[in-house]
């Protein structure tokens, strides 16, 4: 299983002999993708541009339903969806922020909003956690190989929130992402002082073998 970062949350893999993206918004896009996933409609996870460069005649384009205002119809999967894709599997799991607000009682991502994704594939599974804080229902995640996560603050876990959520998931691999001002090397630290996981920092471009 290769995994491409292409930039702030968004991915490309290569898995079950299908090219997967992820939040279509930094990177390149080709070439088409057999699977598109995209966790809500801000602009900078599901830009028009780079869906419209991803999605093909034979994509299956799944979204919120709110990221169809450019013409690409997705196919929408609720907390605890699950859809199949040939030997991929996708599941929606919750992601949302509580305690970071756009003012006072609005976050910035509402629960309902958007979702999280895990991705089966090859015998291995991937997390994608979306824009969230840490919320309680990652706790009852179980068995992941790699997740991925959101950890730049502001929006989104910081990088000691992150690194509590991803000690609590304990996957056996963890790659920071979503990054703003915030250092992965603390993160990094963090998660791999307190369990087994372990931490990988990227740079845009790198690839990820799994």
């Amino acid at each position: 299983m290769e995994i491409k970062w292409l930039g702030h949350a968004s991915w490309m893999l290569k898995t079950a002999g299908k090219v997967i993206y992820i939040d279509p918004y930094e990177g390149e896009y080709a070439p088409k993708g057999d699977l598109v996933l995209a966790t809500h409609s801000h602009t900078d996870h599901c830009k028009e541009d780079k869906v419209r460069a991803a999605v093909g005649p034979s994509t299956v384009f799944i979204a919120p339903a709110d990221c169809s205002n450019f013409g690409v119809k997705p196919t929408t999967l609720k907390p605890g969806d699950k859809i199949k894709i040939g030997d991929v599997e996708v599941e929606a799991v919750y992601a949302y922020n509580y305690k970071r607000f756009r003012s006072p009682g609005v976050p910035f991502h509402p629960k309902e909003f958007g979702v999280g994704y895990i991705i089966r594939a090859e015998g291995k599974t991937i997390y994608h956690t979306g824009d969230t804080d840490f919320i309680p229902e990652m706790k009852k995640l179980k068995d992941i190989d790699l997740m991925l996560v959101a950890a730049g603050g502001t929006y989104t876990m910081d990088g000691e929130e992150a690194a509590e959520a991803t000690i609590a998931v304990n996957p056996k691999a963890a790659i920071p992402m979503h990054i703003w001002d915030t250092d992965p090397t603390i993160f990094k630290r963090r998660v791999e002082a307190g369990s087994t996981t372990k931490v990988s920092i990227l740079k845009p471009g790198d690839v990820y073998r799994l």
